[in-house]
This record gives structure tokens, sequence and C-alpha cells, in this order.
């Protein structure tokens, strides 16, 4: 560079591009949808004074643009980690929220330094009885009885620690996901096989409940934000998670499918207990509640979050079930259940002083017909094409309800939402 030259460098542009990217990095790392990254960034671009910003943000990589007088600077980054971090986001909510004109980037950067230092909220192995608690949760929801629910306690906590001791490791996320399922449903196998041998019940009438201990794995974050990104039109991204999903359910599906296979256990349904009206209710408002709760903490979230989280999704997640078993089809009901999550949460999140995002995702997670995707594959990998084509359908029309239940929440509540800019 010539003598002179550096004068001519817009150093403070390149200071405040940098540190708004930085941000963007941390909310995308932190598991949001790019819609919120893309605010986040805007939000902080109008504290320094940028005259505009744009960003192109996908699953794993931001572009963007700011733009000071008649100069402007585009930069690239590439995020690798996809992962949920519950309590990083409210931080940086926080932060992006609460900057004002004239902020400086030392102020940001120092901010994000701290945040970024901020170490998980639970460790190994309550994150592991998080998983364990909410499988064994899914279990009964999935009409298993109390063998099933503890067979998926137990493959649910180990398959979790092993996927966390790994994942913390950076090994592959995919072949990750595959040991996981692996390793869950091999012990929910071993537990249903000792209780044979020593209290002499029938291993094989237990074994449809060891699909409720990989449900742990379904990408729930991911599905639910690709089908907001979806929805505010945003296709690359919403294609981009779609798809990252797709690949995760299909790597633990095929470890579910070998497993399956080998050992000879069966995915079909099991059948509804006999039980009174009122204690159906009560037991899946219990199950609902814990499920959703150990979603929620394994996903990192505050207490308060997680609590947050559990009340709505008991709630809507008992509403779709008596709803479905009074007649109506599922995917109505599922639209209904999640339209009051996406309702309740708009009301509950701002009084909290949360992002809603991190207690709508974990109400509707224990809504994803994670069941339904790994039968399908199990059936298309044992050629019963006529079970996996149903279990598919079903899969596939519920996760879409999904969307347009959180989607219409947020039209009817959320101005940016109900018009386009």
């Amino acid at each position: 560079m010539a003598r002179g030259d550096e004068a001519l460098e817009p150093v403070e542009l390149i200071r405040q591009s940098g540190a708004v990217l930085r941000v963007g990095k941390a909310m995308l790392s932190s598991g949001t949808g790019s819609y919120r990254v893309k605010s986040a960034m805007q939000q902080v671009a109008r504290a320094f004074g940028l005259d505009r910003h744009e960003a192109h943000v996908t699953l794993t990589e931001i572009t963007t643009t700011s733009h000071s007088g008649s100069i402007f600077r585009t930069e690239v980054a590439e995020v690798r980690t996809v992962a949920v971090d519950a309590h990083r986001l409210a931080e940086l909510t926080d932060l992006t929220n609460a900057l004002r004109p004239g902020a400086t980037v030392d102020e940001v950067n120092r901010e994000v330094d701290r945040i970024e230092a901020i170490p998980p909220l639970h460790g190994p192995l309550a994150n592991a009885l998080f998983a364990a608690m909410a499988c064994g949760a899914f279990a009964f929801l999935n009409n298993g009885g109390v063998v099933e629910v503890v067979g998926a306690f137990l493959g649910a906590g180990a398959g979790q620690a092993l996927r966390r001791y790994f994942l913390h490791r950076r090994f592959n996320q995919f072949a990750v996901t595959m040991m996981a399922a692996a390793v869950a449903c091999l012990v929910y196998l071993g537990f249903v096989t000792a209780l044979e041998v020593w209290a002499g019940e029938t291993a094989a009438s237990h074994q449809a409940g060891f699909i409720s201990a990989v449900l742990f794995l379904v990408p729930g974050f991911a599905l639910v934000t690709a089908a907001l990104d979806l929805a505010k039109m945003d296709f690359s991204a919403g294609v981009a998670r779609s798809v990252y999903a797709l690949i995760i359910l299909t790597s633990a599906g095929l470890s579910v499918w070998a497993v399956a296979w080998a050992t000879g256990m069966s995915s079909d349904p099991l059948a509804a207990p006999a039980l009174p009206l009122w204690a159906i209710v009560l037991l899946r408002a219990v199950a609902s509640f814990l499920g959703v709760l150990g979603f929620a903490l394994m996903f990192n979230s505050t207490w308060r979050m997680a609590f947050a989280a559990a009340a709505i999704g008991m709630v809507a997640n008992v509403l779709r079930l008596q709803v479905a078993d009074a007649g109506a089809a599922m995917q109505a009901a599922t639209v209904l259940a999640t339209l009051v999550v996406g309702l309740l949460a708009a009301v509950v999140a701002p009084r909290l002083r949360i992002p809603r995002i991190t207690v709508s995702v974990p109400a509707v997670v224990i809504m994803v017909p994670g069941a339904a995707v790994y039968r399908t594959l199990v059936g298309l990998n044992n050629g019963d094409v006529e079970a996996a084509v149903q279990s598919g359908v079903q899969g596939v029309f519920v996760t879409i309800c999904i969307a347009i239940g959180l989607a219409g929440a947020r039209i009817l509540t959320d101005r940016a939402w109900a018009y386009e800019r």
C-alpha cells in the first residue's frame, strides 16, 4: 500500500461491518432462524449509524453488505457449528434490543466476548438426564407402558451422553447421530431383554417402544426454524435447514433400521392403554410437561424459559391429542395446537423478557412426528412400502401443519410477519 493510501481506507466502516457480522454469526450458531439473524444485524447496524445493511443468511453462511454514504463493504463468513443454545440466544437478543443510536464497536464486541465466554448452564450428566426425561415422556405419549417409559429413559440418556461427548470434540455430526441412535436402541433392547430374563416378561411385547428412545435426535429446532424461514419466503435458508434436518433424520433412521433388522425388533405402533378419560388427560398433561421441559433444558434453556415452554406445551399438546381422539384429523389438531402455542408465546415471552423462539420451539418439538419418520425409514428398508408411505405422508403433513400454526400466530401478533417490507 502506497504512503497515504491508509487515509483512504474506510477504517470505521470496516470495524462496524465486522462487529455486525460477528453478532450475526453468534446468533446463527445459537440455532435461530435466518429471519432473526437478519433482524439482529439490522439492529446493530442502525445503532452504529450505518445508512443501510443487507444480508443473505443460510444454515452455515452469512453474506453482508454495510453501506455508509457512497461507500460499502461486503463480507462473507461461514459458521460450521450447527447447534442450539437458547441461553446464548437470549443473551444476544437482550444485547441487540438494548442497543441505542451511538453505540460503539468496542461496546458491542465487549458484550459479545462476555456472552461467548458463558459456559453451558447444564453439565453433561444433567443434559443426558434431560434427554432421557423427554424421551421417557414421549414413550408414554406414544402409548407405551412402564417398561417402554423406563427403557426409553435409559436408552435416550445413554445415547445423548455419547452424542454430547463426541459433538463437543467436533466429530462429524452425522456419524455421531448414527452412533447415538444405535446406542439408544441397543440399551433399550438390553433393558427389555434383561427384564425378560429376570422377571419373565415377554421382551417381544415391549420392542416397539424402542422408537421413543431415539426421539431426542429429532432436529426439532431445525425443522421448525426451516418452516418459519420458508413462511417468510427465505427459501435459501429454509431449504438448507430442511435438507440438514432430513440428513440428520436419515442418519438416525438408518441406525434404527440396522438395529431393528439385526435384532428382529418391531417398530409397529403400540396400542393405546385402556384407562379412564380423566387418567389419560392427567397423564398426558404430566408427560407433555416433562417432555417439553426436558427438550427445553437440553437446548441449554434457563429454568425460567424451560418452565414457560413446558406450561405452554402441556396445554397445547393435551388439546391436540384430545381433539384428535374426538375424531378430528391429526393435521387439523396440530394446526390448532401450534396456533395456541404461538399465541401463548406472544403473551408470555415479552413478560418474561425472553425470545419467543426459546418458548415456542420447545413447546412444539414434542409434536414433531419423529416416530412416524423413523417408521417410514424402517418400512422402506424392510420393503414394507405401504406402511412407509402411510407413516411418511402423515409425518410430512403434520410437519407442514406445525409451520402453518406457528406462522399463523406470528402473522396475527407481529406486524413484521403480517406485512411485506
